[in-house]
């Protein structure tokens, strides 16, 4: 595994931080200074780092998340790497059913939904060599805002099924025409 820098040891610092503010306060609650007195550095160096408590909270969900995206297309399936993301978001649940609960503009909900939108537009771009065609990006940005919308509700709903079943469910309810496009592709 790669060196992890100075500036990277601050940032899981200041997000080992809002972790703990996270077991008694919303989001929404959490201020800069709770966090930075939390983990003993200055405002200074959580500007340095990060806009706003927002974007460290996507900064720690991408760390977490992306890692099992990437490995799509190489070897792991859709389903295999939304496990791995649902098997994250279990181990980290008081973080996520935090996180999940903000409706702020900044917030992880809609950070989720670019970030997975973009990485299977990308991918299939890359795979087919062309970019989408309308009619597939608006399958795939519906089936991304679904996606986002379930994985929510499981989180705030408790996380009651396994990450395996969150995981087939939601590869079942891709739209056919999608479905087929990563078959295709192999990506299923």
């Amino acid at each position: 595994m790669a060196e992890i820098t100075k500036q990277e040891k601050t940032k899981y610092k200041l997000a080992n931080s809002i972790k703990e503010c996270m077991k008694t306060a919303p989001v929404d609650k959490i201020t800069v200074k709770n966090i930075v007195e939390g983990c003993g550095v200055t405002r200074q160096t959580f500007y340095r780092n990060f806009l706003d408590k927002y974007d460290l909270i996507n900064w720690y969900f991408d760390k977490l998340v992306l890692q099992s995206f990437e490995q799509i297309g190489m070897g792991h399936t859709v389903g295999e790497s939304l496990t791995q993301k649902f098997a994250f978001i279990l181990n980290e649940k008081v973080f996520f059913t935090e996180a999940f609960r903000s409706d702020d503009r900044n917030s992880l909900k809609e950070h989720d939904f670019e970030l997975i939108l973009q990485f299977y537009t990308d991918l299939i771009a890359r795979k087919t060599s062309q970019p989408l065609d309308d009619e597939l990006h608006f399958l795939l940005e519906m089936y991304c805002q679904g996606s986002v919308y379930m994985t929510v509700k499981w989180v705030l709903g408790g996380m009651k099924d396994s990450p395996e079943q969150m995981a087939r469910t939601l590869v079942e309810a891709m739209p056919p025409k999608l479905a087929e496009v990563f078959g295709r592709l192999e990506l299923l």
